[in-house]
C-alpha cells in the first residue's frame, strides 16, 4: 500500500530537479529572445537579417526535434540533456565573444540544436515519472516553470543588456545553463528508455522512414491547435513595446509579463485538479475566450488596468492551453511515445515562435496600428477548425486512473 501510495506522489525529488533544471534552461532561452536581434544590430546587421538571426534558434530546434525525440526514447536522457545544456553555456558565451552577424547567426543555429535535444529530454524525462492519473497536473507543474521563465527571463534580460552590456546578458544565460546541467545530474533516475524497459521492439521499425519516425501523427492536431495559440502570444511578445510606443500609451509595458507570470502560477495551482477531470472542449473554449478578451484588451490599451486584464487573459488562454495541450499530447500518444508525443508538440511551439513575430512583423509595417491585435483574432476559428475534424480522437484520451 505504501509503495502504491509512492507511486501516486506528484512532486519526488527527481520531478522537482528536472522542473528546477526546466526554469533555468527556459530562463537561459527566453533572457536571450528578446535582445538578440538588438545585439545583431549593434554588430552591422540590417533589418532583414536581425529577423533571421533572431528566428534561426526556432528553425534549426524544428528540423532537430523530430530527431531529438526519437533520441529520447532510445536512449539516456541524462546524456541527453547534459549535451543540451551543454551546447546552451557554450552558445551563449559565444553570443557574449561574437563580433559579427555571421558568428551570432552560427551560434543561434547551434543553440537551436541544444534547445531541441533538452526541451523534448526534459519533458520527456518528467512523462515516464508521472503517473497517468496525475499526468495533467504534473504537466501543469511542468508548464507553470515554463511559464515563469518566459515571463521574467525576456525582462531579466532587457534589463542586464541596457544596465550593463548584451555581452553580461549572455554571460548571465551561460551561468543559468550551467545550472541546467549540475540539477541533470543530481537526478537519480538515469532516463533509460521507457519502451526498452518493457522489452519493447522498439527497433523493429526504427530503420523505416515514414511520418511516425519523425512526429507522432495523432498528436498533430493537437500541435496546431497550440500553434494558433502561440501565434498572438509571441507576436504580442515580440511588438508590445513598438505597438506601445505607436500609440503613444502613457505607461510602461514591461509590467505585463510579470503579472502573466503570477497569474498563470495562480491558476495551474488552483486549478490543477481540473486538468485530468475536465474535458478538452471545455479548456479549448475556456482558452478561445479568454485569448479573444486579450487581444480586444490591447487594441483598446489605454490605461494600465487594461494591461493587467490582457496579462490575466494571456494566463487563461495561451498559458492554460500550453499545460493542456502537452498533457493531452502524451495521453494520446501513450508512455513509450512520450518522445514522440512532445516532439509534435514542441514543432508546434517552434512554428509559433518562429511565425509569431514573422506574422507580428507583416501586420507591423503593413497594416494601420490600431487593426494589430484584431487582426490575429483570426487563429481562434482557426484552432476551432483544426480542433472540430479530429475531436474524437483528442476526446477520447483521457487520463486512465
Amino acid at each position: 500500500m505504501a509503495a502504491n501510495d509512492h507511486k501516486e506522489r506528484l512532486i519526488t525529488r527527481d520531478v522537482a530537479l528536472i522542473m528546477a533544471a526546466t526554469f533555468f534552461f527556459m530562463t537561459a532561452s527566453m533572457m536571450g529572445g528578446p535582445i538578440v536581434a538588438g545585439f545583431a544590430h549593434t554588430l552591422g546587421a540590417n533589418g532583414a537579417l536581425m529577423g533571421f538571426i533572431a528566428g534561426a534558434l526556432s528553425l534549426a530546434a524544428l528540423f532537430c526535434r523530430p530527431i531529438a525525440g526519437r533520441l529520447s526514447d532510445r536512449t539516456s536522457k541524462r546524456v541527453l540533456a547534459v549535451i543540451g545544456g551543454a551546447l546552451y553555456l557554450i552558445t551563449n558565451v559565444w553570443y557574449a565573444y561574437a563580433s559579427t552577424p555571421a558568428s551570432l547567426l552560427a551560434a543561434r543555429i547551434v543553440n537551436g540544436v541544444g534547445f531541441a535535444c533538452i526541451s523534448v529530454c526534459l519533458s520527456t524525462w518528467l512523462a515516464t515519472l508521472l503517473p497517468l492519473s496525475r499526468m495533467g497536473a504534473g504537466m501543469g507543474l511542468y508548464g507553470t516553470m515554463n511559464a515563469l521563465a518566459q515571463a521574467f527571463g525576456p525582462d531579466l534580460g532587457i534589463r542586464i543588456s541596457k544596465t550593463v552590456s548584451y555581452r553580461a546578458a549572455f554571460l548571465t544565460a551561460s551561468a543559468m545553463a550551467a545550472l541546467v546541467v549540475v540539477c541533470v545530474l543530481c537526478i537519480r533516475d538515469a532516463g533509460r528508455p521507457y519502451a526498452a524497459a518493457r522489452g519493447a521492439t522498439a527497433s523493429a521499425d526504427g530503420h523505416k522512414l515514414r511520418l511516425s519516425a519523425l512526429f507522432e501523427p495523432k498528436v498533430v492536431p493537437i500541435a496546431l491547435i497550440f500553434m494558433m495559440f502561440g501565434i498572438p502570444y509571441f507576436a504580442n511578445q515580440s511588438f508590445i513595446v513598438d505597438y506601445a510606443a505607436r500609440m503613444h500609451v502613457p505607461f510602461g509595458v514591461s509590467v505585463f509579463f510579470p503579472i502573466y507570470a503570477l497569474v498563470l502560477l495562480t491558476i495551474r495551482i488552483v486549478l490543477r485538479n481540473w486538468f485530468d477531470t475536465k474535458s478538452f472542449p471545455f479548456f479549448l473554449t475556456l482558452c478561445t475566450v479568454c485569448d479573444v478578451v486579450m487581444l480586444l484588451s490591447l487594441t483598446w490599451l489605454r490605461s494600465f488596468w487594461m494591461l493587467a486584464l490582457a496579462a490575466v487573459m494571456t494566463a487563461g488562454g495561451y498559458g492554460l492551453m500550453s499545460s493542456v495541450t502537452q498533457a493531452k499530447a502524451v495521453l494520446i500518444a501513450g508512455k513509450a511515445r512520450s518522445g514522440m508525443a512532445n516532439t509534435t508538440y514542441y514543432a508546434g511551439i517552434d512554428l509559433g515562435m518562429f511565425l509569431g513575430p514573422l506574422i507580428g512583423g507583416f501586420l507591423y509595417g503593413g497594416v494601420p496600428i490600431a487593426w494589430f491585435y484584431p487582426a490575429l483574432l483570426v487563429t481562434m476559428p482557426i484552432a476551432w477548425a483544426i480542433y472540430l475534424p479530429f475531436r474524437r480522437t483528442i476526446n477520447g484520451a483521457q487520463a486512465q486512473s
